[in-house]
């Protein structure tokens, strides 16, 4: 699990009273698509790595430096939001991309953007969750409770316009909250068509998922930019909603987990007081970018590994480590027990695949 939602089944889609989210293998990846597609609509730029300038406030720090490497891996995707609710992004390797306007790290492309401005006090944690076939690994980008509140309306609201658009020419458009109550994330959409602008501004103060409400029917067509703001960075989504594509960036909204009112899920070992924004999803050394089996790569497991060892919980490291070495590991006052199984079970998956057997299908979607 990533922490963040649950992927669900490969292509399902699931309909929020007219919102459709495609859950996929992965958020917000997929595989190659035909040039005319890849092509079209890109903004002026380069092919490659998209950051801004010094002004972002990365830092010259560890967490500087796994934030930029991260958004120069065109095999990396992000996500950003809550349990229940988020948006991805990922590029592909081939696709033009440029930096957002106003010095700020990040991506954008023809079909999304990235833009990432992240406080002093941000904490990735990188971890791993075991399954009986596989295994599946994301960092989660947290903030102290105290630092990641945002809005937290109930209701549709009228925010006016998006000045902090990562192209300039969408900074006209009017950005509405959608009112779904999430503690770490204003989930919104931009629009300037004035039929849409109209409707909006008709549902202001009603509960997107209120029984009668016809918004999000409206939306489900009308496929405005869906903007997710955070307190390290927001993601915008420019496809249709229910987006085709499958390497797209995208939306989730499931009002069935939301109604849990989790930050993130249970198999998730966020540190109490901390709280997960979104997370980054590195490729995983057992599937491509569809979800689907590949021959195990070790240059991407040692790659994570290093991410483990830089970011994780050390108590959950410190067990992982010690099973593969086949030693007893004892576990400090306060170490949570069922965490420090899910450690140990990730050691023994990817034994096989460490030690040349052959597991089979190996693993499940690496964003899980």
């Amino acid at each position: 699990m990533c922490g963040i939602l649950p992927p669900g089944g490969a292509g399902v889609p699931v309909r929020a009273r007219g919102i459709v989210t495609e859950r996929g293998s992965a958020p917000g990846r997929g595989g190659p698509r035909p040039a005319s597609v890849r092509r079209q609509d890109a903004p002026a730029g380069v092919t490659g790595v998209a950051m801004g300038g010094a002004e972002t406030g990365f830092g010259d720090g560890a967490v500087g430096s796994l934030l930029r490497a991260a958004l120069g891996d065109p095999e990396a995707a992000w996500s950003l939001g809550s349990f229940g609710a988020l948006a991805t992004f990922r590029r592909d390797r081939d696709e033009a991309v440029a930096p957002p306007e106003g010095g700020r790290c990040g991506a954008v492309t023809g079909r999304g953007a990235i833009a990432l401005a992240p406080p002093p006090g941000l904490r990735p944690l990188a971890y791993e969750t075991a399954f009986a076939t596989g295994w599946s690994h994301a960092v989660a980008l947290c903030l102290p409770e105290a630092d990641c509140a945002m809005a937290g309306r109930g209701v549709l609201t009228e925010l006016g316009p998006d000045g902090g658009a990562a192209r300039g020419r969408d900074r006209g458009g009017i950005l509405f909250d959608l009112g779904l109550g999430l503690r770490a994330a204003d989930a919104c959409i931009r629009t300037a068509d004035p039929a849409l602008l109209a409707a909006l501004r008709a549902g202001v103060g009603r509960a997107l998922f209120a029984a009668g409400n016809p918004l999000g029917d409206l939306l489900a067509a009308a496929g405005p930019h869906r903007v997710f703001v955070t307190r390290v960075g927001r993601i915008e989504v420019f496809g249709p909603v229910a987006e085709p594509d499958p390497t797209a960036p995208r939306t989730h909204i499931l009002p069935q987990i939301l109604r849990a009112r989790r930050t993130h899920a249970a198999t998730a070992p966020i540190p109490a007081g901390l709280v997960p924004c979104g997370a980054l999803h590195p490729p995983h050394p057992c599937k491509d970018a569809l979800g689907r089996t590949i021959p195990f790569r070790r240059v991407r497991h040692d790659a994570f590994q290093r991410l483990l060892d830089a970011f994780g919980d050390p108590a959950l490291v410190a067990a992982k480590r010690a099973a593969e070495a086949g030693r007893d590991f004892s576990p400090g006052p306060g170490t949570n027990r069922r965490y420090l199984r899910a450690a140990q079970r990730a050691a023994a998956v990817q034994a096989p695949h460490l030690h040349g057997a052959d597991a089979g299908a190996a693993s499940l979607s690496h964003d899980a």
